[in-house]
């Protein structure tokens, strides 16, 4: 595990995966699909939250580069906030899909988490995803 610090709140837009965990794949093909090739370059994640019923709720997302755009494609808004995160790097992760809860729950055993935010999966390339959960502010 690694501390990494988010310099500035990322905003992002995505789609529910309805299956959860099944479907996940079909709903980012879904997201880049959508957006015109121009402006496929940008950063993806997975957000993932409890809902009120304990169920989880997860989220294919991509960075919005333009205030709008969430509601251009009808999609869920976000904010990931700035801060400190508690990570985990998965490399090959297209082929290790199956750990990446394992890593969560790992990650969601540490007190120094904020179990309030939602946890995020950063697809940095398609070899590299960071797992990330909020810590808990320091903050006043």
């Amino acid at each position: 595990m690694e501390k990494y610090e988010l310099k500035d709140n990322v905003k992002v837009f995505g789609i529910q995966v309805k299956t959860f965990p099944y479907g996940i794949e079909q709903a980012f093909d879904a997201l880049f699909k959508m957006l015109p090739a121009e402006s496929r370059m940008r950063s993806y994640c997975g957000i993932s939250k409890f809902g009120k019923d304990g169920s989880i709720l997860y989220y294919a997302a991509a960075e919005e580069i333009f205030n709008g755009e969430a509601e251009k494609y009808s999609c869920d808004r976000f904010i990931i906030e700035k801060g400190e995160y508690l990570t985990e790097t998965i490399y090959d992760w297209y082929k290790k899909t199956d750990c990446i809860k394992d890593v969560f729950h790992i990650l969601m055993q540490d007190t120094r988490i904020d179990k309030t935010k939602p946890c995020v999966e950063w697809y940095k390339s398609n070899d590299e995803m960071i797992c990330m959960v909020k810590m808990v502010s320091s903050e006043i």
